[in-house]
């Protein structure tokens, strides 16, 4: 009893200091005091947004933007990206002073973060615009939750794991932005579409264990890659369920000042909204979920061009909409049983 009661005091430090380190903002327009609707149930659609680290007076970019679906059960789920590139219309939002009109879907972010007369960017409220985007365009009419983070907050928490077991789906990717030692490559300051210049790190084919700035850098590359920005979302979703595997193993879970580090760390880069539901009632609702009941999907697009026949965007094919219909309906399950060729592998 001494020992169990032990365990409970320390899980529940954790819990308390994991909560105490994850920032909650306003991140759907609600108010700051909401309270939820009923209990953690499926299905669940949650949206997640990267962010590069930038300057507190520069407006963010959704450079990664996924949807993790969570059918009834709440024991596996979905995970798909939306380019950002794509080409949507994003609705008016006077919180802004943006008008509405057509643009690439990162944008969305940035037109809604921006400050009438002036001042720091409001995330939140460019995320509330991005979530107001994605739901228009999919259909998905609510998310039950969202979350920002921010990819330099990903390094601390590969560095606290240890690493990362990644695998290098072709022969080789070159990094436009690191040197092979781990730093930034010289800009040459030309404005142009590859700046840099000097020694790449180079990711070669099989399987390999990343820290912080290699899993980082590996991801973020779309130049060089298979498929272009449909590759670069392929390993970000595989980065996403290599770190759930990785952040859920015994090496992690039963080591306590490094499993400490991690929840540290997490909590740093993360920017929370559970429509009233915290990060731990989440943990628990979906305790049963593991990195192999994460099925990646891929959404197939193409290429928009104007009428000079520069590039314009991206577009998805429809069986996109297809799928988010099925998500709608509640038969994600039947729909990519029936399409197995959208899972990613």
């Amino acid at each position: 009893m001494v020992a169990s009661g032990g365990l409970i005091v320390t899980s529940q430090a954790l819990l308390a200091r994991y909560e105490g380190a994850v920032t909650t903002e306003d991140l759907f327009g609600e108010g700051n005091e909401v309270e939820p609707e009923s209990d953690i149930k499926g299905p669940l659609n949650i949206l997640l947004v990267g962010i590069d680290p930038r300057e507190e007076t520069q407006l963010p970019l959704a450079d990664s933007i996924m949807i993790m679906h969570v059918p009834d059960g709440l024991d596996r789920g979905y995970l798909f990206s939306l380019p950002r590139d794509l080409v949507v219309d994003i609705p008016a939002f006077p919180k802004s002073g943006y008008k509405g009109g057509e643009d690439k879907l990162n944008a969305a972010m940035a037109r809604g973060s921006q400050v009438p007369g002036g001042g720091k960017p409001d995330r939140a409220k460019g995320f509330e615009l991005l979530s107001k985007t994605v739901s228009a365009y999919t259909g998905i009419e609510r998310f039950d939750a969202g979350a920002i983070v921010n990819f330099s907050g990903f390094k601390k928490i590969v560095d606290a794991m240890g690493g990362v077991t990644m695998t290098v789906d072709q022969d080789v990717v070159y990094s436009e932005h690191m040197t092979p030692e781990g730093k930034h490559r010289p800009n040459n300051g030309c404005g142009c579409e590859h700046p840099y210049y000097g020694p790449r790190a180079k990711y070669v084919k099989g399987t390999h264990k990343f820290n912080g700035w290699q899993a980082l850098d590996y991801v973020r590359q779309r130049y060089g890659v298979k498929d272009g920005d449909y590759g670069r979302q392929r390993h970000q979703q595989q980065f996403v369920k290599a770190m759930a595997q990785q952040a859920l193993s015994k090496d992690v879970l039963t080591d306590f000042p490094k499993l400490d580090r991690v929840i540290r760390a997490a909590g740093e880069s993360l920017v929370f909204n559970g429509r009233g539901h915290s990060v731990a009632e989440f943990a628990l609702a979906l305790r049963h979920m593991r990195e192999d009941s994460i099925t990646m999907i891929k959404l197939k697009g193409g290429t928009v061009r104007n009428s000079s026949g520069s590039y314009a965007g991206e577009a998805l094919q429809p069986e996109a909409k297809q799928f988010f219909a099925a998500i709608k309906a509640g038969t994600a399950d039947a729909y990519i049983a029936a399409h197995p060729e959208m899972v990613n592998r």
